[in-house]
């Protein structure tokens, strides 16, 4: 059988969650396929175009009674939409979409079991008696005791719950096989492709940045904890006696916009903080290295589009990255050593061979990722397998 109706579950659309979402659903619905979105209000104009999109606030912390109005709220939209496959995005959204689709099993009971016997094996599990769930794990654990045991229990709920997960980093897909989940696979998160800036957009770049001749190491990513930019300045402290010095630019808005700010200028280091871009492509093209110090990545598009530009990185060995890079398109250090990093940045910078041999490297690999299109396709196929022949029984609210 083949799916015909996909409903996406997310709780939050920061970072490349959002624009993934939106990019399958896109995608499935110009396939011909009924696809509804469910998310947070504000990613409504992100999410809507070529599905229907209803809001559902799914909390990014335990929230019990905001919780149950969610997941009561997205019980009766997946009633309505009746779909296939439930696709949640996130371990939250994962956890409500499996309580959700468990509070319809009631109102399908009668008619679910007298057709058990026809389906036979392979309908067993709670899935098969309604909307099969796919839950795509994006995140690692976070920080703090409290949070990761959090985690650790929605990790359980989903690996008990989805009929399948998949998973951004090979690490994630080792923790829920850990967690119990028996059918795990890897999720394909490509950075679309983006058009080569023009010899002015590299110009105006270059002038916004201001190196005046200097080296410039960019970073680009959500000023937050996870993207390591604190380690970032640790780096860039030990390089300031250098001729002529390193100039860090920054690229991104979040959380710690104004601490890391004020750092930089307590410690008088060269640093240059550029605010959220839309100019990423001239960016990259203006920089003599590209840095990823992050404690942790799936599969960062900002990986993908320095590799496809061509530009040398030096990265975190963490999370998907060393599955993007390779062991030759990327100088790989450990996260949170600043010295590591700081060595490995003035490597690239100070021999102009190395940083030739790591772009081509780059451009190489780069030309062998999934496209937009390989990644629905992939999605879609997956969808296909977890439909299992059964009649659709009532799915009333």
């Amino acid at each position: 059988m083949t799916a015909e109706r996909i409903a996406y579950v997310l709780g939050a659309t920061a970072g490349g969650t959002g624009r993934h979402v939106a990019m399958l659903a896109a995608g499935c619905a110009g396939r011909g396929l009924t696809v509804s979105t469910f998310g947070p209000a504000a990613a409504g104009p992100l999410l809507a175009p070529g599905s229907s999109f209803a809001p559902v606030e799914i909390a990014d912390r335990p929230r019990p009674g905001h919780d149950l109005a969610a997941i009561l709220r997205l019980r009766g939209l997946l009633a309505a939409a009746r779909p296939d496959v439930v696709h949640a995005h996130g371990l939250r959204a994962g956890a409500a979409a499996a309580a959700a689709i468990a509070l319809l099993l009631p109102v399908r009971r009668g008619s679910a079991s007298r057709g058990s016997a026809r389906r036979g094996p392979a309908s067993r599990g709670p899935a098969s008696r309604g909307p099969a769930l796919l839950v795509t794990v994006h995140n690692a654990p976070p920080d703090g005791a409290l949070a990761a045991a959090v985690y650790r229990a929605l990790e359980l709920v989903v690996a008990r719950r989805a009929t399948a997960v998949l998973a951004v980093s090979p690490d994630l897909a080792a923790r829920m096989r850990r967690r119990g989940a028996a059918d795990v696979g890897p999720a394909i998160v490509p950075a679309p492709v983006m058009a080569r800036p023009s010899a002015a957009q590299i110009e105006q770049a270059v002038a916004d940045i201001g190196a005046d001749g200097a080296p410039v190491v960019l970073a680009v990513g959500r000023l937050a904890a996870q993207k390591g930019f604190s380690v970032l300045l640790d780096a860039a402290a030990s390089w300031q006696d250098r001729r002529p010095r390193p100039l860090l630019a920054l690229a991104g808005a979040g959380p710690l916009a104004g601490p890391l700010a004020v750092r930089a200028r307590g410690q008088g280091l060269a640093v240059r903080f550029l605010g959220q871009r839309d100019d990423v492509p001239a960016l990259l093209q203006a920089a003599d290295v590209v840095v990823v110090p992050s404690r942790w990545e799936g599969q960062p598009l900002i990986v993908q589009e320095a590799m496809r530009a061509g530009r040398p990185l030096v990265a975190s060995r963490a999370g998907g990255i060393p599955g993007l890079t390779g062991e030759d398109a990327a100088l790989l250090v450990a996260p949170l050593d600043p010295g590591q990093l700081a060595a490995a940045v003035l490597a690239v910078i100070g021999d102009r061979a190395l940083a030739r041999r790591l772009g081509a490297a780059a451009l190489a690999r780069a030309a062998a990722f999934p496209s937009e299109s390989d990644a629905v396709n992939a999605v879609i196929a997956v969808y296909d397998r977890l439909v299992v022949p059964r009649g659709r029984p009532a799915m009333d609210g």
